[in-house]
């Protein structure tokens, strides 16, 4: 079997591993932009994700990039703690939740799959624009900057391009640009002293505006750590043009909005003020399709199922995609009945994702206690009572796990 991917993310890179891993080798990645590099912020792994790439073997490489997370303590817009919940092993979990940085772990891939199917297995500079399908196999068509126009040849074409894929545009080309919420998030990376335990991703806010942070690299001697940090209140004007999505932040701008955030144990002003790089994203999704397949084409990752940017829900969801199409792909004869297996095992759960994601989820205690207390507490109890906590916590827990485990 032969298979085409179109797009060399996260995404994209973990389906041509996990395609080799199943024993099918003749697949090469075209990605759009001339050279790959390491750009981006850090994301959040969780265990799911994390089991599937050490089911590659690249647990011990991806181990040295990143930081376990252990738990996710809740602050409110004071920094007086609110809850604390275990992450990764210390939830019990088989596999740790690591943070990582996003290009990092790109590279990371690359490395990979260049060792594993050859040099000739990626291909940059050529972006999908076309397929055009017959009962044996697909023609992709693929064009470089100039508008020159490549061909090729596959069982199956893979589109894992992104929120703005162009493999679904051709399926759907009515569909418009993707829907935006009215918030803005920058994202950004910081030297900073170790957050609480080193191993600790907070999340502090008031149900308004939120700031989440955890550490990439510990502080080690005079080396500080590197903190990544997420920043996201409603937008103060119209929606950005779509070609400033996912475009550089001067630091400065965005310090007014947290300028009083100064606990005892962060600086939150300070973080945001001293980045190495920053990015400010508008909140996008898009809206659940009914198929993600056409024949011998499918979609895979943000190109079928983009939600809101939090939590690493992209890049761990893609990567549970490639499992799950790897798999079906192995096990079946007809292409296309695998890729109606991969969508119904699939589909359902990132769907529910999407709409679990647009839920307040883990603002709801932060949005809670500031109603009852704005000002900041003394006495939690007094404000949101333990046994108010225990079903807060319990919520939270579920809408979590629903957002995480999608496997199928």
């Amino acid at each position: 079997m032969r298979v085409v991917v179109a797009g060399a993310g996260i995404g994209g890179l973990a389906t041509a591993l996990s395609l080799h891993a199943a024993g099918i080798a003749d697949v090469t990645v075209y990605e759009a932009v001339e050279e790959i590099r390491p750009h981006g912020v850090g994301i959040d792994l969780p265990p799911p994700a994390v089991r599937e790439l050490a089911a590659l073997g690249l647990y011990d490489d991806l181990a040295e990039i990143s930081v376990a997370t252990t738990e996710l303590v809740h602050h409110d817009r004071f920094g007086g703690r609110i809850h604390t919940e275990p992450r990764g092993l210390a939830a019990g979990h088989a596999w740790p939740q690591l943070s990582v940085h996003r290009g990092e772990l790109q590279m990371l891939l690359v490395r990979a799959q260049l060792a594993w199917l050859g040099p000739e297995s990626l291909r940059t500079g050529l972006r999908l624009s076309g397929y055009a399908q017959t009962a044996a196999g697909v023609t992709v068509e693929l064009t470089d900057r100039d508008g020159n126009i490549v061909t090729d040849e596959a069982d199956v074409l893979i589109a894992a391009d992104g929120i703005d894929s162009a493999g679904r545009a051709l399926m759907y080309p009515g569909e418009g640009p993707p829907s935006w919420h009215g918030r803005v998030q920058w994202r950004g990376i910081s030297p900073a002293p170790d957050l609480l335990t080193g191993h600790t991703m907070i999340i502090a806010g008031d149900g308004v505006q939120t700031f989440v942070a955890h550490p990439l690299r510990a502080a080690e001697g005079d080396r500080p750590a590197l903190l990544n940090w997420l920043a996201e209140r409603p937008s103060a004007g119209p929606p950005p043009e779509r070609g400033d999505w996912q475009r550089p932040a001067e630091p400065d701008t965005v310090v007014g909005y947290f300028a009083d955030w100064e606990f005892d144990w962060l600086d939150v002003p300070a973080v945001i003020a001293d980045a190495d790089v920053a990015y400010e994203y508008p909140l996008i999704d898009r809206e659940p399709l009914p198929s993600w397949s056409d024949g011998r084409v499918t979609l895979l990752g943000d190109a079928a199922h983009a939600t809101f940017p939090r939590g690493g829900h992209g890049a761990a969801q893609a990567i549970l995609d490639a499992a799950v199409l790897a798999s079906e792909l192995a096990a079946h004869a007809d292409p296309i009945d695998a890729l109606a297996r991969y969508e119904e095992r699939r589909r359902p759960a990132t769907t529910a994702l999407q709409a679990a994601n647009r839920t307040p989820g883990q603002g709801i205690v932060l949005t809670l206690a500031h109603e009852r207390e704005p000002e900041g507490f003394a006495d939690l109890d007094a404000v949101i009572p333990p046994e108010e906590r225990a079903e807060l916590a319990a919520l939270e827990r579920e809408i979590d796990t629903a957002n995480r485990d999608t496997s199928g």
